[in-house]
């Protein structure tokens, strides 16, 4: 199985999701069960039946199994189920081994090891359901929503929370070089489904001398975005008072990073405002969604110290622009 091209049209609200299921065996009973998990089909390249894995030297994590070979390229295989801490399950007599998901996402390419796979629904973002902190906090913070699919209750993985902790050289980070910024401090808005994101970008931003607020999806700062375009007309003052660039993930629930840029540029009031989509989505195929909402820029994470310069950049333009 091997994905083929997603005729989904930017900004409305809907994804497609590889549903697929891990074997479990809960501690204390005799009987297993399919867990069901989700990842977003952008990520995904092909599916393939269970390689021959090499063994690597060294490994830094039970989870990582070796790397294989796909057409001249080696590429690491995960177990998720090792990764999420699962007692797994042998498959039954005459099934197979399992199914590897093979991925793409901030520029790497991951392989990781499954149960089964079921088949790929199209979804709206308003159906993908906050997993809320109480629920994270069991997972690790690695669930970043929860869909119901034909009654049965799906988790949608963060498989970039999963990668960087593997590698941590994928993680956000600033350039010990960047020279922070000395002028009078910009005003950032960041949208991220990802408490940790969230908090990294918040905390690196501010060294870069932004000011930032912060949403948990795009319905929350679309949201925020028209109070404060009340509060400056109230006032009678601009909006760049208040805020003079939108940094957005892609992939959140209720809305999507895509469909916040396409409301922002088609208000007659914010569609000035410039719009970062900063996504693990952003890839030269994919860059063409990003273009079609009218984004002003788009970036691959975990490029923050890129992020915080053409922000810059794209602030002190509009600026010039205006006086």
């Amino acid at each position: 199985m091997s994905q083929t091209n997603i005729l989904l049209e930017a900004g409305t609200n809907e994804l497609e999701v590889v549903e697929f299921t891990l074997l479990e065996q809960p501690p204390g009973q005799t009987e297993a069960y399919h867990g069901h998990y989700a990842v977003n089909v952008a990520k995904v390249l092909e599916i393939i039946r269970m390689p021959k894995v090499t063994e690597m030297p060294q490994l830094s994590d039970p989870s990582v199994l070796g790397a294989f070979n796909l057409r001249s390229s080696i590429i690491p295989l995960v177990d998720l189920s090792v990764w999420l801490g699962k007692t797994k399950a042998p498959p039954a007599e005459g099934e197979e081994e399992g199914k590897v998901i093979v991925t793409e996402f901030n520029g790497v390419v991951t392989a990781f090891l499954v149960s089964g796979v079921n088949r790929i629904h199209r979804i709206n973002w308003e159906e993908v359901m906050s997993p809320g902190a109480y629920l994270a906090s069991f997972s690790s913070d690695c669930i970043t929503g929860v869909i119901n699919l034909e009654g049965r209750i799906v988790f949608v993985l963060d498989l970039e929370k999963i990668v960087a902790e593997l590698n941590p050289s994928m993680a956000l980070h600033l350039d010990l070089d960047f020279e922070a910024h000395r002028g009078k401090a910009m005003k950032a808005l960041i949208a991220d489904d990802s408490s940790l994101i969230r908090n990294m970008l918040r905390d690196l931003l501010e060294k870069a001398g932004f000011t930032v607020e912060t949403a948990f999806h795009g319905q929350e700062l679309w949201d925020r975005l028209q109070k404060l375009n009340h509060a400056a007309k109230e006032q009678g003052r601009q909006l760049t008072d208040y805020v003079q660039i939108v940094i957005t993930d892609i992939e959140m629930p209720t809305m999507d990073g895509l469909t916040l840029c396409r409301k922002i540029k088609d208000d007659p009031d914010l569609g000035r405002l410039p719009v970062i989509l900063f996504s693990s989505l952003i890839t030269d195929k994919l860059r063409h969604k990003g273009e079609a909402v009218g984004a002003d820029d788009q970036i691959s994470k975990p490029e923050v110290t890129q992020l915080a310069r053409r922000a810059r950049d794209l602030i002190e333009s509009r600026l010039q622009e205006s006086s």
